[in-house]
């Protein structure tokens, strides 16, 4: 899967309207990554991506697997965005461009994040939110400036979250799921947590009291 071809997004004018409906301020790419072209493989994007709405990031719940893990990356990707009120685009967008990490820990034991989350291979396809690799690496690479949530991503990989679940793990007979960002702990529900630059976000699940140690930073390589 090539990382390095050139991307096709919005035209200026298209862009300019868009983010005029939305409120929104487009600005340079920012922290957190580099500019280098990426799609969603290696075939060329398409020649024209046409408008395409980011909407604002929704506060709710995430929906999804209502399962145990470990959870993969669901086969319709396309389907998930849509689940998540996120569009597909024929390439990465390159106005707003971060990272964000995410661990979840079950038992104290990690759980994987799955690569190709918000990625439709067969269509050629990717949201702005996706990942690459399977080590909890959120990209957020969107046409627009706008809030992504936590609850958006979850949905996006299929896997429900609330202030009292994930996936199938709900808190309740001596066990709790705590949220965490830089390793400060978070109330309320966890989906509606605003991806930020360079944030480590730590889902933790597992008996009351018990003690394990949450990450609190993420070791970023040079260029994100």
């Amino acid at each position: 899967m090539s990382h390095r071809t050139n991307r096709t997004l919005l035209r200026p004018a298209a862009a300019v309207a868009l983010t005029a409906a939305l409120g929104l301020t487009l600005a340079a790419c920012g922290s957190g990554g580099s500019a280098s072209g990426k799609t969603a493989a290696s075939a060329a994007a398409p020649q024209s991506a046409g408008r395409t709405a980011v909407p604002a990031a929704p506060r709710t719940t995430a929906q999804g697997r209502t399962t145990l893990p470990p959870w993969d990356a669901p086969s319709d990707a396309s389907a998930r965005a849509k689940a998540a009120q996120l569009p597909m685009l024929g390439a990465e967008g390159q106005v707003m461009h971060i990272h964000t990490h995410l661990d979840i820990l079950v038992g104290g034991q990690p759980v994987t994040v799955p690569a190709y989350i918000g990625i439709d291979m067969k269509q050629q396809r990717i949201s702005p939110l996706h990942t690459h690799t399977p080590d909890g690496v959120i990209h957020i690479e969107s046409p627009v400036k706008a809030d992504f949530t936590l609850g958006q991503f979850m949905t996006e990989w299929n896997v429900a979250l609330s202030a009292d679940q994930l996936g199938g793990l709900k808190a309740g007979g001596g066990k709790e799921l705590r949220a965490y960002v830089n390793g400060k702990q978070i109330k309320g529900d966890p989906a509606a947590i605003v991806l930020k630059a360079h944030d480590e976000i730590a889902l933790v699940y597992g008996p009351a009291g018990q003690q394990v140690k949450v990450p609190n930073t993420f070791n970023w390589p040079a260029g994100e």
